[in-house]
């Protein structure tokens, strides 16, 4: 299918396809003309890297008054780069259509700045919690006649501490408003907020995770001693040349540990982990999406929000213990078109999990010897 043949607006049809975005996702053949054809409440479950901001950024603009100087639209979501990437995204859509007016406002920036933003003509704010919060008590920001508010990630922002934010949040909005909510997984404590704030009405679609994972990443794995993991990571990156990637862990001690001997072998690193302070966190992300910088070293919830395009390649240094997160994890890589790699350095026992992951994801992999 297309996109005019799903319901959506020749105007921002020529915006996704500036942006190379030409034919739609499982998520996005689902929820688009469902979400612009009704005024109903939505419950989407699908991956990271499937397509979700434009199933909901794209309705969700379809459905703005631009001549409406208020705030029509509310996205939550639980991280600032996450957020900063949804603002930029709905940006890029409008290329071709009225001005639509988006702010982005999330912790570690001064609250003063955002007020005066927000002083300007907004149609749609998409907010960290925690901040979205303070600003509604200061009363620089109303969400009173707010028409939708999008929970994306909303998961992650349960698992991060944001569940009375999110409450609150719900409680304030008064009227009749939509409320999409997108996740990757359903834990029992978003059901709670699920069962309180949204309707039995509500229309869910779950995308498979075999319809999930990418078809143009090619996984690998090698088998190898934890003594050799490093030398076999070299290997494969003199392999990759100038190619750039990101190679994850699952601990922040091994993340540090690993960054550092990288950097000793003469890479150009950058570290992500969730100890980091946002100074330090968008420093690096500055250096790497300037290419500055080869190589990312990052725990899973440190790479929550990270959209770097043109990424050749991602490691498995130490493998997820949720399948989700392997999902996520090789996600990063193979977007827009393109092809990319996934790379698992394992030891012996832990074949067993790959043999899962093909099981449950649909996926092949190949051995590196």
């Amino acid at each position: 299918m297309t996109f005019l043949e799903l319901g959506v607006s020749k105007d921002l049809n020529k915006g996704l396809s500036a942006l190379g975005i030409n034919t739609p996702t499982k998520i996005q053949e689902q929820a688009i003309p469902v979400l612009i054809n009704n005024q109903i409440d939505f419950i989407g479950q699908a991956q990271t890297g499937t397509g979700k901001t434009a199933a909901f950024g794209v309705p969700l603009l379809s459905h703005i008054d631009p001549a409406k100087k208020e705030v029509q639209a509310l996205i939550l979501a639980p991280t600032r780069e996450l957020g900063q990437q949804i603002a930029k995204q709905l940006f890029k859509f409008t290329k071709y259509t009225e001005k639509i007016f988006t702010e982005s406002v999330y912790g570690g920036e001064k609250i003063e700045k955002q007020i005066s933003r927000l002083n300007r003509p907004t149609h749609i704010v998409v907010a960290t919690p925690g901040r979205l919060i303070d600003l509604i008590e200061r009363k620089a920001v109303d969400i009173s006649k707010i028409k939708t508010i999008v929970m994306d990630e909303a998961d992650e922002m349960l698992s991060m501490g944001f569940k009375k934010d999110l409450t609150t949040i719900l409680s304030k909005t008064k009227g009749y408003r939509n409320i999409w909510l997108f996740s990757a997984t359903m834990p029992s404590s978003l059901n709670e907020i699920i069962n309180t704030y949204v309707s039995r009405e509500a229309i869910r679609v779950t995308i498979d995770r075999n319809d999930a994972v990418n078809k143009l990443i090619d996984h690998h794995f090698v088998i190898g001693d934890d003594v050799n993991k490093l030398d076999t990571l070299t290997y494969f990156l003199k392999s990759q040349k100038n190619g750039r990637g990101i190679i994850f862990t699952k601990t922040k001690v091994a993340a540090r540990t690993l960054s550092k001997q990288l950097i000793a072998k003469n890479y150009e690193v950058g570290l992500l982990e969730g100890e980091m302070t946002q100074k330090e966190r968008d420093k690096v992300m500055r250096a790497f999406k300037k290419k500055d910088l080869q190589l990312l070293v990052s725990t899973d919830v440190a790479a929550r929000g990270i959209d770097v395009a043109n990424l050749a390649f991602v490691v498995h240094y130490q493998l997820p213990d949720q399948i989700e997160y392997y999902t996520h994890r090789s996600g990063r890589t193979a977007r827009a078109g393109k092809t990319g790699v996934s790379l698992a350095l394992i030891v012996k026992q832990e074949l067993s999990i790959i043999r899962d992951l093909e099981k449950q994801l649909g996926i092949r992999f190949s051995q590196i010897r």
